[in-house]
């Protein structure tokens, strides 16, 4: 298995190289520069070139991007024209508050995934079945956007139970902050778990509705095994094969994909600011936010290989 980890390790290496060859030049693409947005009739254009040229901005592109990538190394992102401040710092508390966001919303996912995929295959064409079957539809088929702006209104609004923006209130220490953190956190993270589903479900159900059809499955039940004991030892750890190896790519969408739902519940994290940062030409955020996007798409890719060659030991390279 290390030898695995350790293969997948090294192939991540020219992936990053090009990566951030590749985000670097497309933010070269883009129209405008940091100095943009400070265009106007009471500024001095030949100030705002001296401040293009004292960032750098006239060298050719690849001295930029070897300043760049260095700088990153170091953990120096840049400054945020927009926020002021330096972007590693900028976006501790936001990849924070986003992370939080993630992990309570996959914990829920499966919370909500694993029993109606495992009941919906036990009990195939049952009434139980047809229902999670038209539950994972409604899941698929829902945009989250409509979905989530309609749980802000009815939870949030009409009914206030929820808080409708921010990731925590002011003034508060210990486990109350704790508290309070989660309490922001619940109403956007049940909104993305109930449409985040249906893969999930399907792949379960899929699986387990297969597996009961196999050889091994059947010579147990021949041998008298009870019920219980061949969906338990046979039938489920085969199943959950596909869903273990889903695990590190949910998690990197869940971090990629939070654009929408940080939107609409004015929640502060990475993506809120990711969408921000384009608005307004902050390329500095801009470019480091992909980059660590793209990163946590290459890492949540090991860790499904890791899961897969622990839970499968069939497919470690020797």
């Amino acid at each position: 298995m290390w030898k695995t980890i350790l293969r997948r390790i090294l192939l991540m290496i020219p992936q990053v190289i090009i990566l951030s060859v590749l985000i670097f030049l497309i933010a070269q693409a883009m129209p405008g520069d940091p100095f943009t947005g400070l265009i106007n009739p009471n500024q001095d254009p030949a100030e705002i070139a001296r401040m293009r040229e004292a960032a750098g901005l006239n060298d050719p592109w690849y001295q930029q991007y070897f300043r760049w990538i260095g700088n990153a190394l170091q953990g120096d992102f840049g400054d945020s024209f927009l926020y002021r401040m330096p972007v590693a710092n900028l976006l501790a508390g936001r990849i924070t508050n986003t992370l939080y966001l993630s992990a309570l919303t996959i914990v829920l996912t499966y919370l909500i995934a694993i029993p109606l995929g495992i009941l919906a295959g036990r009990f195939q064409d049952s009434f139980l079945d047809k229902t999670v079957v038209v539950y994972n539809f409604f899941s698929f088929a829902v945009p989250i956007f409509i979905f989530a702006l309609i749980m802000l209104f009815a939870f949030g609004y009409r009914l206030g139970w929820f808080p409708t923006g921010g990731s925590i209130d002011g003034g508060l220490s210990g486990m109350d902050a704790f508290w309070n953190r989660v309490y922001h956190l619940i109403l956007p993270a049940i909104t993305q778990a109930l449409l985040g589903t249906s893969v999930t479900i399907q792949y379960l159900r899929s699986e387990i509705i297969d597996a009961k059809s196999l050889d091994f499955v059947r010579t147990a039940r021949s041998k008298g095994v009870p019920t219980n004991k061949v969906f338990s030892r046979h039938i489920f750890r085969n199943a959950f094969l596909p869903v273990a190896s889903q695990l590190g790519y949910e998690i990197t969408e869940l971090i990629a994909g939070s654009v929408v739902i940080e939107q609409i519940f004015s929640y502060p994290g990475v993506g809120k600011l990711f969408i921000d940062s384009i608005v307004q030409r902050d390329y500095a955020v801009i470019t480091s936010l992909t980059l660590i996007l793209g990163l946590a798409t290459l890492i949540g890719t090991l860790i499904s290989d890791i899961v897969m060659s622990i839970v499968d030991p069939r497919i470690r390279i020797e």
